[in-house]
């Protein structure tokens, strides 16, 4: 159920009292340790707006927005968490992190095809199948630039063969 302009703006001044405790909490840390921890304040501001917003104004739309949300906040967190790493740890980590944002975003894609009312059945069908295609298409991509990163680890005929199996694998 939609929310009134009062609730909304009370919803907002909850979430903006959220984050600056967030904030405030991560400047007592340092390193690493920090930049992480405001990641991931701003990802849960980010996330708590989408919802509300969501909430506000209900649509396919505004769930993709809130998907979204989750995703590029876990994405930024991840990505940081690379920075621990060092290496080629660190450049599959962040492959990593990137295949599991495209997935993210990718299947709120089709979940929005799918919520998406259209004319007719058959032509709801056919955008979620599109949808589930191109989604298809992009984790594949992603998923195999991972496994890539993860031959890069190795030397010589070995890394020549996972190579060759990656492409296989993820039809490249």
């Amino acid at each position: 159920m939609a929310m009134t302009k009062e609730e909304h703006k009370a919803g907002n001044d909850r979430i903006s009292a959220d984050y600056k405790a967030s904030k405030a909490k991560c400047d007592t840390m340092n390193g690493n340790a920090k930049d992480i921890c405001q990641k991931e304040a701003k990802g849960a501001e980010n996330v708590a707006k989408a919802e509300l917003e969501a909430q506000y104004k209900p649509s396919a739309k505004a769930s993709q927005k809130v998907a979204e949300a989750k995703a590029d906040a876990e994405y930024d967190v991840a990505k940081e968490k690379c920075d621990d790493m060092t290496g080629d740890a660190k450049n599959v980590c962040q492959k990593e992190a990137k295949a599991a944002h495209v997935t993210a975003k990718e299947n709120a894609k089709v979940a929005r095809a799918a919520a998406t009312p259209a004319d007719t059945t058959t032509k709801q069908q056919a955008n979620v199948a599109e949808a589930k295609k191109d989604a298809s298409a992009e984790k594949r991509e992603a998923d195999y630039k991972v496994a890539k990163e993860k031959c890069d680890t190795m030397s010589g005929d070995a890394k020549d063969k996972c190579v060759a199996d990656a492409k296989r694998m993820y039809g490249q």
